[in-house]
C-alpha cells in the first residue's frame, strides 16, 4: 500500500493536536493582558486608574477567546461527524490551524491599534482564513464521503450554513468600520455572543 494511502488517517492525533494548539494561542492571548507597573502607584485608586487603561486590550482579548472558543467548537463538531479522516483531509485542518495560532498576534496587534482601520481589516482576515480553511475541510468530507452516514443532508447542510453565514455577518460588520472601528469591533461582538449563547430565537438559532 503506498505511503499517501495510509498516512494522516487518525483521527484522535488530530484531534489532540487541535486541542494542544487552541489551548496554546487561547493561552497566548492573556499575555497581551499586562500587570500595571508598581512604579506610580501609591493608592488604590491609582491602581483602579491603571486597570482602566487595560480595557482597551481586554474587549479584543474577549473577542479572540470567543473566536477560538466558537472556531474550536466547530472543528470538533466537524471532526465528530466523521468516520475517519485521510492525508488530504489532514493536510486541511492543519491548514485551518495556521489562521489559529495568528490569532494572538491580530489580537495584539488590535488592541495596540484599536482606531486602526488596517488592524481591524488584519483581523477579520485571520477570521476569515478560520473560516474559510474550516469550510474547505468541511467540503472535502462530504466529497470523500468521509461523514457518518447517520447525518442526513440537512444536517450536513447546515454545517455549511452555518460557515457562510457567521463569515457574511463578520464581513458585514468589518464594513462598518468604513464608519467607525469601534462600531466594528462592537458588531462583531455581537455577533460571537449569538454564536455562544445560541439564544432561542427561531432566526438567530438557525445562524
Amino acid at each position: 500500500m503506498l505511503y499517501n494511502a495510509i498516512a494522516g488517517r487518525n483521527r484522535a492525533r488530530l484531534e489532540a493536536l487541535s486541542d494542544g494548539l487552541f489551548a496554546f494561542a487561547m493561552t497566548l492571548l492573556v499575555l497581551d493582558l499586562r500587570v500595571p507597573s508598581a512604579f506610580g502607584v501609591r493608592t488604590d485608586g491609582d491602581l483602579l486608574h491603571a486597570l482602566a487603561h487595560l480595557v482597551p486590550r481586554f474587549v479584543p482579548y474577549l473577542l479572540s477567546f470567543m473566536t477560538l472558543s466558537i472556531f474550536w467548537i466547530g472543528q470538533q463538531t466537524q471532526l465528530n461527524g466523521l468516520t475517519r479522516t485521510d492525508r488530504n483531509l489532514t493536510w486541511l485542518h492543519l491548514a485551518f490551524l495556521l489562521p489559529v495560532t495568528l490569532v494572538p498576534f491580530s489580537t495584539s496587534l488590535l488592541a495596540e491599534f484599536l482606531d486602526s482601520r488596517v488592524a481591524l481589516g488584519i483581523y477579520w482576515l485571520n477570521l476569515f482564513l478560520l473560516g474559510a480553511t474550516l469550510y474547505a475541510g468541511w467540503r472535502y468530507a462530504r466529497h470523500a464521503d468521509l461523514v457518518k452516514a447517520e447525518l442526513d443532508e440537512a444536517t450536513r447542510d447546515s454545517f455549511d450554513r452555518r460557515i457562510i453565514i457567521a463569515q457574511s455577518l463578520y464581513a458585514v460588520g468589518a464594513t462598518l468600520a468604513l464608519v467607525s472601528t469601534y462600531l466594528a469591533i462592537a458588531a462583531i461582538i455581537l455577533i460571537q455572543l449569538n454564536y455562544v449563547f445560541a439564544p432561542r430565537i427561531r432566526w438567530l438559532y438557525r445562524l
